[in-house]
């Protein structure tokens, strides 16, 4: 039986992370996948297991011969995700999830047809601005840009399968959940209530 793969995407402040993290623990078949990157590993990172560390000559070499499944560059650092090992596991019937941007699932989706992609929405622009405040010691003025950011990356909602809002977080997990176990009918991103709550976040 083929596998699953599941795409998780949201604005900066959606609470995605949080989510992403309680759904492992909840569905312990779920497996995270491990991308690759350029930046330097850290003291308490491992190889294999928190990413896999390439130099940017290999990196660029992967880019070359089509072996990502999506990749960009983040400020200084490059990071993606293998398309082989992807393949390989869902081949073998396991349910992947992967944590990525908009831009991101749009490649997996040319990749992968059958990917599912789940977008995170804030339940409104007080809320995204009061967790980017609160996670950060960043000034005023790069608050303000990262929302800026959050507001544009949000705009991106409708290319995706289902939406969840992260007003009550038991509750976004609940239907997190029922998403990755094919019960998500009801979560679709093309319902009614969040076309008007997007029009009120972009507002």
């Amino acid at each position: 039986m083929p596998g699953q793969l599941h795409v998780i995407a949201a604005p900066s402040g959606a609470g995605k992370t949080s989510l992403v993290k309680a759904l492992m623990a909840r569905e312990p078949t779920l497996r995270f996948s491990v991308s690759y990157t350029t930046r330097p590993i850290r003291a308490t990172e491992v190889d294999g297991r928190d990413y896999h560390f390439v130099d940017t000559a290999e990196f660029e070499r992967m880019i070359a011969a089509g072996e990502f499944l999506e990749h960009a560059r983040v400020f200084d650092n490059y990071y993606g995700t293998g398309l082989g090992a992807t393949r390989e596991a869902l081949a073998a019937g396991g349910r992947l999830l992967l944590e990525i941007d908009w831009q991101g699932a749009r490649q997996v989706r040319s990749k992968l047809p059958d990917a599912g992609l789940i977008f995170i929405l804030p339940p409104s622009r007080e809320s995204l601005e009061q967790r980017l405040r609160a996670r950060s010691t960043d000034s005023d003025e790069v608050i303000q840009r990262r929302l800026r950011d959050s507001v544009g990356d949000l705009a991106h909602y409708s290319e995706f399968d289902h939406v969840v809002v992260n007003d009550r977080f038991e509750t976004a997990l609940d239907e997190l959940a029922a998403i990755v176990g094919g019960q998500g009918a009801h979560l679709r991103a093309d319902r009614p209530e969040i076309a008007a709550l997007a029009r009120r976040l972009l507002a």
